[in-house]
């Protein structure tokens, strides 16, 4: 699981990746309709759904000539299930962790 999560973290590392995944949750989209809103050559957003692809979190398929990009629904899964593991914890209050620090250590 350790493998599937760094290679999903890394494909949501970068926002033009992230960007793509929201496109695509609306619907299924061409290549050329994924690439339309970014400036960057075609190419380059190629690189970006072969990272994708790769991570599992979209599928690629040839209808005709075109090639079609979808979101792969269970693929965030595992990544999901970990990240709601530390939803236990209470949020932070970083206010009073300053109080803290300036009586305790008179920071």
């Amino acid at each position: 699981m350790s493998q599937s999560l760094d290679t999903t973290f890394a494909a949501l590392a970068d926002p033009t990746r992230r960007a793509i995944l929201s496109m695509l949750l609306e619907d299924d989209m061409a290549v050329t309709d994924v690439a339309e809103p970014f400036e960057m050559s075609l190419a380059a957003v190629s690189k970006h759904l072969v990272i994708l692809t790769k991570a599992g979190l979209i599928s690629q398929e040839k209808r005709g000539r075109v090639k079609w990009c979808k979101i792969e629904p269970n693929a965030m899964k595992d990544a999901s299930v970990w990240m709601q593991s530390f939803g236990q914890f209470e949020e932070l209050d970083m206010d009073a962790f300053e109080r803290f620090l300036e009586t305790e250590l008179g920071v």
